[in-house]
């Protein structure tokens, strides 16, 4: 049963990724009108009794910097959930961009994803864009709602290098990591209000249940993945030069490593509690989801057989 009709039909970007494709399904299981936006029609679900969508409900974009492409997803939508681009030098304009274009296709309101602590002197480098982001959309003049999520349970397991060793300068700083599932169900409580509006300009923090150092999280997946994880703290300087061989840009290695200094400095240690004040259930920690989602954290398993 539809629980929300006023702000008619929902762009969602990012729709072929792992945030995007679940909002889909529960946007789809209510019964809401959507459009999925994205680079890769291809990588869409397909939602209902798995047929793909009509072309009328899947928009192809080049990026957000296609301004063209987002006017028309955009038109005769009235609410886009936008999903941040990924890490880039250009990533606030690539924001900004996406905004602008809502703005220019007649949107009304716009849900943002960002991240904890987004601030223009945060230590993670990457939630200084996000903070820029903000600003620009509260400037916009449409109705908007951020949800500043955690680093996802996910992105934990990617910080196991093929030794079974997480390597970073976070100390015994704590992190509060959060499930894609979580802020899909968050994001659709926002969506599909009955009354939209209590939503408008209000900033939510989407956290897991619980904070856990890095020494806890190579336990859980230690336990999870029937091998040994462990972590070894780093410095600063070491987790540069252990880095300096990837082969990646400059700032790209800047977000690594100061995604583990804000873990040591406490800047994502809030549990917060909206996942279950929005949703109506506790937030799944990081032993539900392993525990849940196995095919998310295969890839623990083939590095041990590697």
């Amino acid at each position: 049963m539809v629980r929300w009709s006023a702000d008619g039909v929902v762009a969602v970007t990012g729709a072929g990724g792992r945030l995007g494709s679940r909002l889909a399904f529960r946007l789809a299981a209510e019964g809401a009108r959507q459009k999925l936006v994205t680079r890769s029609p291809d990588h869409v679900p397909r939602l209902d009794d798995g047929r793909p969508l009509p072309e009328s409900q899947v928009a192809r974009i080049d990026g957000y910097d296609d301004a063209e492409g987002l006017r028309r997803a955009f038109d005769r939508v009235r609410t886009v959930f936008l999903v941040s681009a990924a890490e880039s030098a250009n990533r606030v304009e690539l924001h900004t961009a996406a905004i602008d274009a809502a703005v220019a296709a007649g949107v009304e309101r716009l849900v943002y994803v960002s991240f904890v602590g987004a601030a223009p002197d945060a230590v993670f480098t990457f939630a200084r864009d996000h903070w820029h982001t903000e600003e620009h959309l509260r400037a916009s003049g449409l109705r908007w709602t951020v949800l500043r999520d955690n680093i996802y349970h996910h992105a934990l397991t990617t910080f196991v290098g093929p030794d079974g060793v997480i390597r970073g300068p976070a100390g015994d700083g704590r992190v509060a990591s959060v499930s894609h599932d979580d802020v899909a169900d968050v994001a659709t409580a926002v969506l599909l209000d009955e009354k939209p509006r209590r939503h408008d300009g209000v900033t939510y923090e989407v956290t897991g249940p619980q904070a856990l150092t890095l020494h806890e999280v190579a336990a859980i997946l230690s336990e999870a993945a029937g091998r040994t994880i462990v972590y070894e703290p780093e410095t600063v300087e070491e987790a540069y030069a252990s880095r300096a061989s990837a082969g990646v840009e400059d700032h790209v290695v800047a977000g690594w490593v100061s995604s583990y200094e804000a873990i040591a400095a406490g800047a994502l240690e809030h549990v917060s509690d909206d996942v279950p004040r929005l949703v109506g259930r506790p937030a799944r920690s990081l032993a539900q989801w392993l525990d849940d989602y196995p095919a998310e954290w295969a890839h623990l398993l083939v590095r041990d057989r590697a």
